[in-house]
């Protein structure tokens, strides 16, 4: 067992090991996890949490690097959460983005995390909200993070980022999907990237015409920017950040940003409930209230549903009476 009290100051100092440790302490589900997160608590609020999404191949390792550079140039300190697709054998991340971002491994005021997905559906790792709460704890201005890349299901990072960075790339298929639901709805700001290729110009028109098209504005409400960059040459990269500052500052004026941390933390509270109790009623297969329930529904007797709302019922007084 590691002290958590010693890993946590030891992470505020900027020691890139004691984050790496309890990020890992997050990843495993470790018997430590709740004592991680009582110590944390405290210590959370301060980062501002960018979300990078797009389809596979728009850059957004590329762009995500740059930014760090951008973000390294004025200062700050930057964490990096890249979520990679899982080994089908050993549940570990494939990509290994930290190879793409070597450019950064000697500088102490970045720190980057290759993340698993280990199944879980939307772009992001089960375990990327505590991972983001570790590196604001541990004293990061900005967190990056970089999802898996799978395309229009990919939106769970909406509702973990304070501002969300939609990627295309001219030539890819993304103005037919700029005309449908889905990833390209989640934008706080677009950015297309590969900007020296034909069809740059174009992919820009269409997606500033999707937008145009979405639900009506008001006067002073947000309008998500469009950006053009050649991120592999760190062109209009300093444009994307600005275009961040500004959002972020709309948002605080207007108390969106609030907002959005209230309800991305009652998303992770929910998250961690549903998982307890899925937990507890996986335990129960073979137990006999489970089977009892079955027979009753096999013999017509009871539906799923009132039996779903009988299970969920003794769970929920077992609980309570501490059984």
């Amino acid at each position: 067992m590691q002290d958590v009290s010693t890993l946590v100051a030891q992470a505020r100092e900027g020691r890139p090991r004691a984050v790496a440790r309890l990020i890992s302490l997050v990843e495993g589900a470790s018997p430590q996890l709740r004592e991680v997160m009582a110590a944390l608590a405290p210590l959370t609020g301060g980062a501002y949490v960018v979300g990078l999404t797009g389809s596979p191949g728009v850059g957004k390792s590329t762009s995500t690097s740059a930014l760090v550079t951008a973000y390294r140039k004025q200062g700050k300190r930057v964490g990096v959460l890249a979520v990679d697709p899982s080994s089908p054998f050993s549940g570990g991340a494939l990509l290994g983005d930290r190879v793409r971002m070597s450019e950064h491994a000697s500088d102490p005021g970045v720190y980057i995390r290759s993340m698993a997905t280990r199944g879980h559906l939307g772009g992001l790792a089960w375990a990327a909200p505590q991972a983001i709460r570790v590196l604001d704890a541990a004293g990061c201005d900005v967190i990056l993070v970089e999802t898996v890349g799978v395309g229009q299901s990919e939106v769970e990072i909406a509702s973990q980022a304070d501002t969300s960075v939609v990627l295309l790339a001219p030539g890819m298929g993304d103005g037919i999907q700029a005309a449908k639901a889905g990833i390209l709805e989640i934008g706080d700001v677009y950015v297309v990237n590969k900007a020296d290729r034909d069809g740059a110009d174009a992919t820009a028109r269409e997606l500033n015409h999707m937008l145009g098209l979405g639900e009506a504005r008001g006067p002073g409400d947000w309008r998500p920017p469009i950006v053009k960059t050649v991120a592999a040459r760190g062109e209009g990269v300093d444009e994307v950040v600005e275009a961040l500052e500004k959002h972020r500052a709309w948002m605080e004026e207007r108390g969106v940003l609030a907002e959005r941390r209230m309800a991305r933390a009652s998303r992770e509270v929910e998250t961690i409930a549903v998982t307890a109790l899925r937990e507890r009623i996986g335990d129960l297969h073979g137990d006999r209230r489970l089977g009892a329930l079955a027979e009753r529904i096999v013999a017509g007797e009871l539906d799923p549903y009132r039996a779903a709302d009988e299970l969920v019922a003794g769970l929920t007084s077992a609980s309570a009476s501490g059984g």
